[in-house]
């Protein structure tokens, strides 16, 4: 009788109820034999118990090249959260033929949803309409429509054309929106053959209705949204944060949406949880909400139908399908949390 594989679970900060509802754990069981941990990051000793059977990791364990060389059955690292992580070698993964995939492709819906209500909420003002009619400050129809923008015909910059942008595009397109992108490791012929007009950065901010912000952090780009090329950004424009607070140097951009620059929309932040005494939370003139733009349960279900699509194809000896694949290269420069 044929061993059956070994599935780790280590996937902290998801829980039972994101990633191993009783569907999947009677899937992942009929693939293999499955240890778990839930409620933090799986203790080395158990890691180590269990590496030189492993087969599949799904999880953020860290996966270094010793540890890689007690694991020779290994196969598979799924990441079934969207980012890539510092604490993997990928490029030795890549060189042992070692899939490491991420569930970020699974988030991109529900934050391209999150963004076009975000978009329309600010050039509408209704984050602010909401509050004016409760203190009885409201004007009707066209009267409290003074600074009222639409999104059909908009001029709107993608900034960054990963996962997000790729999953953003065709909900604006039915608006008629003339779409730019500004994506530095995307070729311009790329860009245009998805629809989009590629511009550099500077007309990106200058030249936008509506601002999408949703490139990843890495060791490149670490903050090259800076006061300067914030300050290229119309004063009527709306700009939407949603993917990572670390590409914007974070004070200026509250700063300068607090004095009215632009109007903004912010879901992520350099720390979170954000402290109960952060001064952030008395910024005036911006639309917040707490990182909630990809973590709703269709998103959590999109995980597990890729989780389970991917082992399922890896264990047989094929290629995984549906998760996104890391390049060796791009993935060590990223610096997710």
């Amino acid at each position: 009788m044929t061993e059956k594989p070994l599935i780790f679970l280590d996937p902290f900060p998801r829980n039972e109820a994101m990633v191993y509802t009783p569907d999947c754990a009677e899937a992942l069981a009929g693939m293999g034999d499955v240890v778990a941990h839930w409620g933090s990051r799986a203790p080395d000793d158990l890691v180590e118990a269990h590496l030189g059977e492993m087969a599949v990791l799904i999880g953020q364990t860290a996966m270094p090249r010793e540890r890689l060389d007690r694991a020779p059955n290994l196969r598979a690292i799924l990441n079934v959260k969207a980012n890539w992580e510092p604490n993997i070698d990928y490029a030795e993964c890549h060189a042992r033929g070692i899939h490491v995939l991420s569930a970020a492709p699974a988030m991109a819906p529900a934050v391209a949803e999150f963004c076009v209500g975000q978009a329309i909420s600010l050039l509408r003002g209704l984050h602010r309409s909401d509050g004016l009619f409760r203190n009885g400050q409201e004007s009707y129809g066209i009267g409290g429509n003074g600074s009222a923008e639409s999104l059909y015909g908009a001029t709107v910059a993608l900034i960054g054309y990963g996962n997000l942008g790729r999953a953003l595009a065709p909900l604006l397109r039915p608006f008629g929106v003339r779409l730019l992108a500004h994506d530095p490791w995307l070729s311009n012929g790329y860009l245009s053959s998805e629809g989009l007009a590629p511009v550099g950065l500077a007309d990106a901010l200058a030249k936008s209705d509506v601002i999408f912000l949703l490139a990843g952090v890495t060791s490149d780009n670490e903050g090259f949204l800076d006061r300067e090329m914030l300050s290229l950004i119309r004063r009527d424009a709306c700009v939407i944060l949603a993917s990572r607070a670390e590409i914007v140097d974070f004070d200026d951009f509250l700063a300068l949406a607090a004095e009215d620059a632009f109007r903004a929309a912010v879901d992520v932040f350099p720390d979170e949880p954000v402290p109960a005494n952060s001064a952030w939370r008395n910024t005036p003139n911006v639309l917040f909400s707490a990182h909630l733009a990809g973590g709703i349960r269709a998103s959590y279900a999109r995980i597990r139908g890729m989780m389970l699509d991917d082992i399922g194809q890896i264990l047989k000896g094929l290629p995984p399908l549906r998760m996104q694949k890391a390049d060796p290269q791009f993935a060590a420069k990223m610096r997710s949390r």
